[in-house]
Order: structure tokens, then sequence, then C-alpha cells
């Protein structure tokens, strides 16, 4: 029997499978081809790939040890009491070598846990996650913080969200723009994100009720004691195809714009209607050989169709309220709505504004349930099916009692439009193995664009504080920009651990363009080394227990934390200083092949080329006065104890504007490698104008195509004009002026006296009253 949806969208007449291919968009040379997107399970590494993942960090161990030996040491031997310049060149030569031979070894070994990691991980199998979840009574909730987002962004990271299979899920969005704008357009796109949730909710009522019929249905006919017939599973089976063709009818719907819109389409919408049909086809295939199912497993296929789509949404605005924490970062917009969950609470004016109370049930405008998991998930995010399914499927196994947070770490949308985005998309696909790694030797680290994650585990790590008088919890710290690092280690010092699930079930926006990788390159180099006390803390404790954590743990924990400052300071050091050229040689260009060749062996199992090895390395180049930039920012924080604002990464359709400042250093990069390699080729040291020469080579191109000549030109020349341009100042209404002049009788009485004596204040009464 077929459905009125199957084969065609509701409402709309048959349309053809390309109606999801995106409209054509301008593309830059270089820029991604492919669109395949990367396999969720990662294929199993030949014993080859790990028998040199082994031997990597070995050889890069003995060629460091080679180089002291033969160099340093020789150096010192051959030629007896040095003079005090060559030997302070010497120490620090071979401490910034020493560092950035570290960070190699770090990747190195990371990467033999990653491959080791993806060899041995074998999935559960679809009918024990259905019989795991069976009856269940579990809740989570998904928490995705906005602001500033375009609509059409949050709207697909919602979808991805509400359509995980599980049971009492929620989705709440938590909007942080400010609730009252004056611009028209930006009313407009904030009305557009609050009606988000009931346009959604409305658009699933349509799956939901086929399957809730169908489950209705079966539950009126079956016969606990018997088996499911083809009577019981034709209603079942078209069910799922009915809501296989609504996934198909919403995918044929979407407006596929760019390489995001079409991954939402294939690999969300079309790959779960795909999922449903295997369903659809093995009991075609059952009821054709007679065979029946157990009722049981006929009841797990009914209850797994009403977790797909059975799911509350709701949309939450803490600036709304005066008594929450208003602080400008994504890490007090989760820990706002934390605050509130398990409790009832209505509404009272104050001066300040509204303020949440707590309440009784019967009075009570404001409910916000308690949950066993948290979800949080950046907008700009998509889940693959089964993400919720599987991580907390791991954390309910035996033994996992004490993991607090899942993850899957993101990966990047495949088929980028630009050079830039299809690199930095490399990078991010890196860092997942890196990830995997980190898990491997107990030294897993949050990354805050998705995870599952238990509230128990948050409650433990709570920390209570006031802001504006107003009583706060943190759950996640904010006193960094990288909040999810800080966390982290406070979870770890409670007793819980973290852990990557090896699989790709989620995605994330790469920056599209310079200006929006500035300022995530920025906030990422910024806060990790005022971390790094909290981390010798945790290590001395766990001492002092007897629990002696492992060596390797901590290494890869400073190098995580630590690795960007040195990296770049060493990179400058060697770029910048003319260094004795008797310090240079070919063992240490050895020792750092291990690391290169690994990374343009990952690069290729990625689905990208060798040779972007070369490209990543002038990216880094071009990179290092913002990371340089975003260390300052840590020192700074660190000196005058002031929080560093939170930078939110640009998501717009434009172009985002550079500063001058991160267009002419690199330049002056350049110009430098140049500089020295003439110098040097003068006074004949070869190897220093070999690496002088590939650094100005490498570090032009990225300029060139990272940057782009014209696009710079005009960043520094907006930079320009800017040192002679005031901002004017509004001119203050007079109703405003008004309003000032009047007595707050109200913030009076709410307040108090501000702390002055009572002529004083009587004074100041009777001034403003005239």
């Amino acid at each position: 029997m077929r459905t009125p949806l199957q084969g065609r969208a509701p409402g709309r007449p048959a349309t053809s499978p390309s109606a999801a291919t995106p409209r054509r968009i301008r593309r830059q040379w270089g820029s991604e081809r492919s669109r395949a997107a990367l396999p969720m399970v990662p294929p199993r590494p030949s014993d080859r790939r790990i028998t040199l993942s082994r031997l990597a960090p070995v050889v890069t161990v003995l060629l460091w040890l080679a180089y002291l030996v033969t160099t340093v040491l020789q150096e010192f031997l051959n030629h007896g009491q040095l003079g005090f310049r060559f030997t302070m060149e010497e120490i620090s030569y071979v401490l910034v070598v020493t560092l950035l031979t570290f960070s190699a070894l770090m990747y190195l070994v990371q990467r033999k846990g990653a491959l080791e990691r993806f060899r041995d991980h074998h999935r559960a199998p679809r009918a024990e996650l259905d019989r795991h979840f069976a009856g269940r009574s579990g809740s989570m909730t998904v928490l995705v913080p906005s602001y500033a987002e375009e609509t059409e962004v949050i709207r697909t990271t919602l979808l991805s969200a509400v359509l995980q299979e599980y049971d009492g899920l929620r989705v709440v969005l938590l909007v942080d723009d400010p609730p009252f704008p004056t611009a028209p357009a930006v009313r407009e796109r904030l009305d557009a994100t609050r009606a988000l949730p009931g346009r959604l909710q409305a658009l699933l009522a349509e799956p939901l009720t086929i399957a809730r019929e169908a489950a209705a249905r079966f539950g009126l006919q079956v016969d606990l004691d018997g088996r499911a017939d083809a009577a019981l599973l034709r209603p079942l089976a078209d069910a799922y195809s009915a809501c296989a063709a609504w996934l198909h009818a919403q995918a044929d719907r979407e407006d596929v714009a760019d390489h995001v819109g079409e991954f939402f389409a294939e690999r969300v919408l079309r790959d779960l209607a795909r999922d449903l049909q295997v369903t659809v086809d093995a009991l075609e295939a059952a009821m054709g050989e007679g065979a029946s199912l157990p009722v049981e497993r006929a009841a797990e296929l009914h209850q797994r169709l009403l977790r797909v789509f059975a799911c509350e949404l709701e949309v939450f605005e803490r600036k709304r309220y005066a008594n929450l924490s208003h602080e400008a970062n994504k890490a007090m917009n989760l820990n706002a709505y934390l605050g509130l969950m398990g409790g009832a609470y209505r509404t009272v004016q104050t001066p300040e504004g509204p303020a949440l109370v707590p309440a009784g049930a019967r009075r009570a405008e404001l409910l916000v349930p308690d949950a066993e998991y948290v979800l949080t998930l950046d907008a700009d995010s998509v889940l693959l099916r089964e993400y919720c399914l599987r991580l907390v499927h791991l954390m309910e196994q035996p033994g996992n009692e004490r993991v607090a947070v899942v993850q899957t770490p993101y990966s990047s949308f495949r088929g980028a439009p630009t050079r830039l985005e299809r690199l930095a998309a490399a990078t991010t696909d890196l860092q997942h193995i890196l990830h995997q790694g980190m898990t491997a030797h107990g030294a897993t680290f949050w990354v805050g664009a998705n995870a599952v994650i238990r509230k128990r585990a948050l409650a433990d790590i709570e920390e209570v504080g006031t802001e504006r008088g107003h009583v706060v919890r943190r759950y996640i710290q904010d006193r960094t920009v990288i909040e999810d690092t800080e966390s982290s280690l406070d979870l770890v010092s409670h007793g819980w651990s973290l852990v990557n699930y090896p699989e790709r079930l989620s995605y994330s926006a790469t920056p599209p363009d310079f200006g929006a990788l500035v300022v995530q390159r920025r906030r990422w180099a910024n806060g990790g080394l005022l971390i790094l006390p909290k981390l010798a803390r945790e290590v001395l404790r766990r001492r002092r227990q007897g629990e002696s954590p492992r060596p390797v743990e901590v290494l890869i924990r400073v190098n995580y934390m630590a690795s960007i400052a040195w990296a770049s300071f060493g990179l400058v050091f060697l770029l910048a200083y003319p260094y004795d050229s008797r310090l240079l040689s070919p063992i240490i260009v050895l020792a750092a092949l291990p690391y290169f060749l690994a990374q343009a062996s990952d690069l290729k199992a990625c689905g990208y080329k060798r040779s972007d090895v070369l490209r990543i390395y002038g990216f880094n180049l071009i990179l290092l006065p913002v990371q340089l930039a975003g260390v300052l920012k840590s020192l700074q924080q660190a000196v005058t104890g002031k929080k560093i604002p939170f930078a939110r990464t640009p998501k717009v359709k434009n172009r985002t504007a550079t500063q001058a400042l991160y267009v002419l250093s690199p330049l002056l990069v350049v110009g430098f490698s140049v500089f020295t390699a003439v110098r040097d080729a003068r006074l004949e040291h070869w190897p220093n104008v070999a690496f002088a020469s590939f650094n100005a080579l490498l570090a032009l191109y990225a300029v060139v195509a990272f940057i782009g000549v014209g696009h710079g030109i005009a960043d520094v020349a907006r930079g320009f004009v800017g040192l002679f341009l005031v901002e004017r100042e509004p001119e203050r209404r007079a109703e405003e002026t008004a309003a000032d002049a009047s007595v707050d009788w109200e913030g009076l009485l709410y307040h108090g006296a501000p702390g002055l004596p009572a002529p004083v204040l009587t004074g100041v009464v009777k001034e403003a009253q005239r």
C-alpha cells in the first residue's frame, strides 16, 4: 500500500532528485571541488600505517638527540671556550628547536593513539541500540546558544537536533541578541529567530502524527505473547515509508544556496530518509518470505520512529531578565539557563526590569524541566543521525559511570568555495584525528561546538558568584574565552573523565574569509597560558593523593594549552634573528620530516592533497601575527586581571573586513625573509638562505591565495581612513533628558540609599526635582 506522501512532497508536484543541487556560486581557483562527505566511520587503518605511526615518534626523538650531539656538543668540544654571543645564540636556538620538535612529537603521539582507536572501534548494532533505549525514561535538553546568527543557519542546526532519535528530547534556542533592537532589519531578523521553534514544531506535526497513529494501531492489535506477522508489519512499513518520503520532500524544498545547504539536505535529511528506507526494505523482504518478528522487536521499531520526530522546542532570552547574567559570552548564556533547570519561576517587575523568581507550581509562569543529559550545540553546527543515540549509549555502558562529556570533535563541510575556507577545513579535519589521540592517552579536552554532558557532572563543578548584585551560577568557566578548555580541567579535578567518540557525527562551519579567520584564531590563541597554573595544581593534587597522572597525558595537555605561544614566538625568532649558520643542520630538518610526512598522509586520508601540507605551513606563517596577538592578550589579562571580551566568529554572507595590522604583518614576514636570504647569500650562509627563501615563497603564496591582493589593499585603505574619522556621539532626545531629571523613586525604594549621607542624598533628590 502506498501512502499519499510517497514519491512527492505534500501540496506540491513531484520534484526531481536534482532539486537540492546548489545554485551556481562563484568559486575560486584552488577551492574544494569534491562535495563527498567523509565517512561516518573512519576506515580501518592498515597494519603498515599503524607500524609507521609507532616508528615516527621514535625517529623524531633519535634525530633530535643526534642533532644535540653532532651539532651543539660538537661545536662546544671543537671550539673549547665559545664566545658569549654564540653561547647565548646556541642556548636560544636549541630551546626554540626543542619546543617546535616537541609539538611535532605530540602530533605524532596523538596520531598514533587515534589510529589505534580507529582500528579497535566497533559500532554497536542497530538492534542493540533499539533494545537499550526501549522503554527508557531518560531525558535530554539540547541548548543552542545564538547571537546575531542568520536565521537559516540556526534553522538547519535546530532541525538537525530535533531529528535526533531520543526520548524526552527538548531543544532550547538560547537567543542572546539585545531583546529590543531599534534597527528595522535587526528587529525583523530577531522576530524570525524567535519564531523558529514554533515553525519547526508545526513542521514536525505531520510525520509525528503518522508515527503516533501507527503505534496506536499496533498497540490495539498486538498480542504480547505472539509474533508480529504481515498484518502488523505492513502498517509499520507504511509508516516508515511515509516518513522517509516526508524527509525527501523536505530535502527537495531546501533552498540550497551553498555547500553547507547541500550537506544539510543530503547528509541530514536524505541520509535519515535512506536509513528509514532500509527498515522498509527489510520489512518488505521479511513479509515476502512469510516471516514474522518478535512483538518486542516490532514495538522497538515503532518506538524508534516516535523518537525521531517527537521533540519539544522552545526559545529563551536571558537578557530579558534583570537578575540573570548579561556577560557577553557563550558560557554565561549557557550558564544562565543551566542555573534555571529543574525549577519553576514567575516574573516580577523591578526598576531594573523583569526578574525571574522561584514560584510554586501553581503560580509558575515558566517551568524549566531538569534533564539527565545536556547537549550543547553551536548555532552553526549540524548533527548527523544517531549522534545522541550512540553517545548516550556509550555513556551508559558499564564502567562509564564517571564519564562526564562525550563528543565527536566537529568536521568541516566539504565543497568550500574559497581557497582559505578549504585549507581552514583541512586543519579542522586534522584536529578531529588529534582529539581522538587525546582520548587514547586520557587527555581529552571538551570542544564546545558540540558535546553530550552528564548534568550531574555539571552540578559537581558549580560555582556561585554575583553579578550586578544578583546571584549567578557558573557551570562552564568564563574566565577565559576558551571556556571549554578550563571546564575540562574542572571536571577532571572532580574525578570525571571526557571521551571523544571515534566517528564523524558532527559538522561545523569554518571561516569563509581571512577577516573571520582572524577573529577565530585570535580567540583560540587567547587563554591557554592562563589555564596552565590550574593544570599544574591538578597534577600536584593527584600526586599528593597517590594517583600519579601518566606523563604523556600531562605533556599532551601542556602542549594543547601552550604550544600556540611557544610556536609563535619560536618561529618569530627563527625568522627574525640572524642565527649563526653553524647551528642549522640537515639533521634537525630530518627530525621534522616524520611530522610533515605524517600530516601529508593524514590530509590524503581526509580527502585533501598531500601538497596541502606546504600550503598549511604558509597559512600558519601569515597567521603568526594573529596568534601572537592572542597570546599577548592572555598576558595582558594575567597582569591586569581584567577579563578579555569574548569575540564571536563572524558568520555573515559578505566578506569580513580585516584589521590593517593583520594584512601588513604577513607582508613584513615576506619582506624580512627576502632580506634575510639576500644578506645570508652575501655571507655564504647557504642553509640560512634556503630556509629564508622557503619561508618567503610560502608566505607570499599564502598572502596572495588566502588574503587576496584586492581585499588586502581595501582593508589597509579602510584602516588608514579610519585613523582620521571620529565617531560622533548621537544627540540625546529631549524626552531622554527629561527622564534623567525625574526622580527614580522606584529605584530608590528598590536599591535603597546609594551609600550617601542622608543630607547629601536629600540634596540629590531636590536637585533632580528642580
